[in-house]
């Protein structure tokens, strides 16, 4: 064992580093080596690095790019596809009975993973002695009472919800506000704003469009003509029959006309937001 700081006192082949990072996280030690942001470490040619566990499902991206980065840096990779090297972060059967056979404990309640692992730690313990009436699996919000004789599970249910922190407010966000920034993110905004003569019922000029992650505007005219066309032919032909005219249900009927053409065009649907003015 060796300060980190005494490295460049010794040859590369008598130094190993254990260090974290395997799944790629941008602050772990072995990203930040890897990019040359390590203060004392450093990737040399022929260097050999080590993946101790397997990828977990949504890190494939990260671990990519971290073994590309690697590879830039003249070293070598060997992970768990190539040979037997995974080093699981989580117990054994074996030691898990060691741990209950070491605490002894009165109540067992396993926590931590999906339902059915909870169920195979609750078979470990009762294999080694733990009675039944002692043992409880919770589900997420499930109050248990518990007293220095016995453990139950109660039907009262406290939040256990995700809790969003968005800005300044904590938990405020609604499903509606969510649903909309993906649809948003997904197929971006597509503004309708059309100028009515409260007389005449006619449109005014011709409707202005803001489109923002949907379609790039110069580029496509032909599909802007047809939108402000239809856009002025929908809301005549509602302004001719309906008065006083009714503007919510012009948007309405703005919205979903002309959300339906844009997905035969493109096959995407943006959010298409319509903004009516009587003049």
């Amino acid at each position: 064992m060796i300060d980190v700081k005494d490295v460049n006192s010794y040859p590369d082949n008598e130094i190993l580093f254990l260090c974290t990072g395997a799944q790629g996280e941008g602050s772990a030690v072995l990203m930040r080596v890897a990019t040359r942001e390590h203060r004392h470490i450093r990737l040399h040619e022929g260097d050999t690095v080590i993946f101790s566990s397997s990828v977990v499902p949504g890190n494939e991206r990260s671990v990519q790019y971290l073994k590309d980065t690697i590879y830039r840096e003249g070293a070598e990779v060997y992970h768990y596809q190539m040979m037997d090297i995974h080093a699981g972060g989580h117990a054994q059967q074996e030691d898990l009975k060691l741990m209950i056979n070491l605490m002894q404990p009165k109540f067992f309640m396993p926590i931590h993973g999906h339902y059915f692992m909870l169920k195979l730690h609750t078979k470990l313990a009762l294999e080694v002695g733990i009675p039944d009436k002692n043992i409880v699996i919770p589900e997420n919000g499930r109050v248990v009472e518990v007293t220095s004789d016995s453990v139950k599970l109660t039907k009262e249910m406290v939040p256990a919800n995700h809790v969003f922190v968005d800005g300044l407010g904590v938990g405020d966000i609604k499903e509606v506000v969510l649903r909309d920034r993906q649809m948003m993110a997904s197929d971006g905004m597509f503004v309708i704003i059309a100028v009515v003569d409260e007389k005449t019922g006619k449109v005014r000029g011709s409707p202005d469009i803001i489109s923002r992650g949907f379609i790039y505007l110069k580029e496509s005219k032909d599909l802007l003509y047809e939108t402000r066309a239809r856009t002025k032919r929908i809301t005549e032909d509602i302004t001719q029959k309906m008065h006083p005219l009714n503007v919510q249900y012009l948007k309405e009927e703005l919205r979903e006309k002309i959300g339906q053409f844009l997905y035969q065009r493109t096959e995407r649907r943006p959010m298409v937001i319509p903004v009516v003015i009587e003049v």
